[in-house]
């Protein structure tokens, strides 16, 4: 059997993140089944849990392809030697979930985690990611800021900011999917206003 490249799996694997992330939009976390990813993706069984052990693996997958993408965006935007303020930062971070993913899994997933412990449980690995790279990528800012830092720790100040910060998020995942009249830059330009610039 041909030896199959490192270039090539990552290849289906992006395939198959593709289509999980179709379903999802469609059906939901919890409406969506692995039957229904193996259908849109038009790949057996056996090459889907080639790649990913399940739903879970799958999902996880995803978020942590699009975190990454968002993320390896912020890091051009501090090419410039200049540390992005966390307005910036949640700007960013929300400008690249609206325009290159379906924010409606959002929605739907948190919906779930609210009234389902197992849904609960599989996101805390990418919430976690999630605030783990909003810290690292507003740290340079509070560093270069001490008069942000509270009583001089730079990790309680970021820890004191995450949760509003991730409301601010998930505000605007909400409101712009909801409200027809819904303004992004009105938004934004508010959150810079309410969090430290």
């Amino acid at each position: 059997m041909p030896k199959v490249s490192d270039a090539y799996r990552a290849r289906r694997r992006d395939e198959i993140l593709d289509a999980a992330q179709r379903c999802f939009s469609r059906g939901g976390y919890r409406g969506t089944t692995m039957a229904d990813i193996i259908a849109e993706s038009g790949l057996s069984a056996g090459a889907i849990y080639g790649h990913f052990s399940g739903k879970h693996e799958l999902f996880a997958a995803m978020s942590r392809r699009t975190l990454g993408q968002r993320f390896a965006e912020l890091d051009s935007l501090g090419s410039d030697g200049r540390p992005l303020a966390p307005a910036e930062v949640m700007r960013s971070v929300m400008t690249g979930m609206r325009d290159h993913f379906d924010l409606r899994i959002l929605i739907q997933l948190w919906a779930d985690a609210a009234i389902h412990a197992d849904v609960r449980a599989e996101i805390a690995g990418p919430i976690g990611a999630i605030r783990e790279a909003f810290g690292t990528a507003v740290r340079p800012w509070f560093e270069a800021h001490p008069e942000h830092v509270v009583d001089g720790d730079v990790d309680a100040t970021i820890a004191a900011l995450m949760p509003i910060a991730l409301s601010l998020g998930q505000g605007f995942v909400l409101q712009r999917e909801i409200f027809d009249d819904f303004d992004d830059e009105a938004y934004f330009a508010q959150a810079a206003r309410l969090l430290p610039h």
